[in-house]
């Protein structure tokens, strides 16, 4: 029988970190493809191969332009709507705001918001632990993208997702999740309509698939590399160079000691993007209910050199 040195011996660690791969899952082979998995690979692999194009159409217009959406999908959809809104109610907009912001978000190609919020509450609840949807202690490529083109292990850790009737309650979210794909189609049509091939190059190609590994980096680097500010008992970190990427979201450490936190970024230069968006809609009384840690909360969550996980 093997001891547990032994079985730590067998572990390999994540490179440039101290964070070890405890746990096996095929990312490609000797496992089942669902139809599913494909039609989520083929259409990565498509935006990625759009994204090839970029040298060859690059002119400053539609690299503005791509950049115009990129900060409306990916600030306003997803890490304020769908992240701080939706998943975690850190605050408040009016519904038609609310609604918008989330439409935005579906156009940033990470599913439909009851999906997204979904996944991310099982990632909380279970972080880094056996259940968690990409804890990368099953290795760096499984937590950054090798889950999403495998429907089998959501199916085996979650039979019944009952996480997201907040969502599932209100008719605009069950719209979108059962037409999203026409969304995405309607759009790209339109966008194509709009510039041709050089803005559906721009658009659709190069600001998905920077966004996509941007938010991948959360849910992999962010539980490899950085530094641990509070005593969170699970694999999370700060880094700065994430949270510049992604309007403030690397700040992961403090978003897990303080999960209803509308502001990530907790000390004065922590840049947080999405932050600064929500103070301005407070300012302007868009925003309401808007949550923050208590000095009290933040001195119960100080980092323990004795947690799990260090």
């Amino acid at each position: 029988m093997l001891t547990d040195d032994a079985k730590e011996s067998e572990h390999q660690k994540i490179f440039f970190s101290n964070v070890m791969v405890t746990r096996k899952r095929s990312l490609l082979w000797g496992r089942k493809w669902r139809s599913l998995d494909i039609r989520m690979a083929s259409g990565i692999l498509f935006l990625h191969v759009l994204a090839l194009f970029a040298p060859s159409t690059f002119s400053w217009d539609v690299f503005w332009k791509a950049l115009l959406f990129y900060f409306l999908s990916g600030m306003l959809g997803i890490t304020m709507c769908y992240h701080r809104l939706l998943a975690h109610h850190s605050l408040k907009l009016p519904k038609w705001l609310e609604y918008t912001c989330a439409y935005l978000g579906v156009q940033a190609i990470q599913r439909d918001p009851i999906y997204w919020v979904s996944i991310h509450r099982y990632h909380h609840q279970y972080v880094d632990l056996e259940k968690d949807p990409h804890t990368p202690t099953y290795g760096f490529w499984f937590s950054h993208m090798g889950w999403l083109f495998d429907s089998s292990y959501i199916m085996e850790k979650y039979q019944e997702r009952k996480n997201v009737e907040d969502l599932k309650s209100q008719a605009f979210y069950r719209f979108i999740k059962r037409s999203y794909m026409w969304h995405i189609f309607g759009f790209g049509a339109l966008v194509y309509a709009w510039g041709g091939f050089p803005y559906m190059v721009w658009i659709m190609g190069v600001r998905t698939t920077w966004f996509h590994h941007a938010t991948f980096l959360v849910n992999s680097a962010c539980h490899i590399w950085g530094k641990r500010a509070w005593n969170t008992g699970d694999l999370s970190r700060n880094n700065w160079w994430v949270a510049m990427v992604t309007f403030g979201e690397g700040w992961h450490n403090n978003h897990h000691a303080f999960e209803y936190s509308a502001r990530h970024g907790l000390e004065w230069w922590q840049i947080d993007v999405t932050w600064y968006m929500i103070l301005l809609l407070k300012s302007v009384g868009l925003a309401t209910n808007v949550k923050l840690p208590t000095q009290a909360h933040k001195l119960k969550k100080l980092h323990d050199s004795d947690c799990k996980f260090k």
